[in-house]
């Protein structure tokens, strides 16, 4: 029997959020026979292919499908990843979820339901739910439940999927590469729907301290995405150049010019500036997050070494993906 929908879910050495949303998975208000879940194993690991194959032979008796599918080889990425899943997967409907993620029960039967002839994708709510006190960190990934499509929770034909040619496997992190998809949706005008009522939640994973510095390597695809989408990511995504980043970054390099060549006025009013705008970044990037002390150090550091590093990757984007992009 062909299922209505197929569920794909990209992982990587991550076995017990994989374990927690597969079990939400099984425990959806849907038919068991009308949909099928594609576990695609970036890591290539025998511990998750033994627990998927293990999980699926005790639920084969309730009738549900589960599929594992290796990508071998090194790394390739979540797009690269979801591209195997569905290409694989047999249902009409292609429904993509992340294995940190936890679907509510009627998720799959709100977002299946919203399809008519003429629907070529749908996007899900995403809940993350948030402390009293949470971090930037933890702020940054609370904005999820704004965005307007993402890989998390959303729904394609596997028609739109194949004429949209899938993916972009250069992607290779989990940056973008669901808003490019998104975007090519939108330059072929083809319909799509948000419904709030298919709702996954997102809880938000521990990072090590300085997070927010690994998150700079990002901006290597937001280049890619510009070059692609130059239109639509300056309407959707940042309408301006990281300017304030820019001028940061060039004070401080008129503070070292200033140091080297012995103008001590002019080190001093370039450090006096860069102290303002590194001070001004924390206070913002402070205003909706945790005031704890170990957590104002963190902002402040960050705020300090975000702006030559998001500079360098999108530079290193640049050269890499041959576009200008500020």
């Amino acid at each position: 029997m062909i299922p209505k929908v197929s569920v794909v879910v990209p992982t990587y050495k991550r076995p017990d959020y994989l374990e927690r949303c597969l079990r939400a998975l099984l425990s959806l208000d849907f038919i068991a026979a009308d949909f099928e879940i594609i576990i695609v194993d970036d890591a290539n690991s025998a511990a998750t292919r033994q627990q998927v194959e293990e999980l699926a032979q005790r639920s084969q008796s309730d009738g549900y499908t589960i599929m594992y599918v290796p990508m071998a080889g090194a790394l390739h990425g979540p797009a690269a990843a979801r591209n195997a899943g569905w290409q694989q997967a047999r249902g009409e409907i292609i429904a993509f979820i992340d294995d940190d993620c936890i679907p509510e029960l009627s998720w799959l039967k709100a977002g299946v339901a919203a399809f008519d002839d003429d629907l070529a994708a749908v996007a899900g709510k995403i809940v993350v739910p948030l402390q009293h006190e949470y971090t930037d960190y933890e702020y940054s990934v609370s904005q999820l439940s704004q965005a307007e499509f993402v890989t998390a929770n959303c729904f394609y034909r596997r028609s739109v999927l194949q004429r949209l040619s899938g993916f972009d496997a250069r992607y290779r992190r989990s940056w973008c590469e669901d808003t490019d998809l998104f975007f090519k949706l939108l330059e072929h005008n083809l319909p799509y729907l948000k419904v709030p009522a298919a709702i996954v939640m997102h809880p938000v994973r521990p990072a090590r301290w300085g997070t927010s510095l690994r998150q700079q390597k990002k901006g290597l695809y937001e280049a890619l995405l510009f070059k692609k989408h130059p239109a639509l990511y300056r309407e959707r995504i940042q309408a301006k150049p990281l300017w304030g980043y820019y001028c940061t970054f060039g004070v401080f390099l008129l503070f070292l010019a200033g140091l080297l060549a012995g103008l001590w006025l002019l080190a001093v009013i370039a450090l006096c500036a860069w102290l303002y705008m590194t001070t001004r970044l924390c206070i913002q990037r402070l205003q909706k997050t945790s005031r704890a002390p170990l957590h104002v150090l963190e902002m402040f550091i960050t705020s300090a070494l975000i702006p030559p590093l998001a500079i360098f990757w999108r530079c290193y984007g640049m050269l890499k993906f041959h576009v200008l992009f500020l």
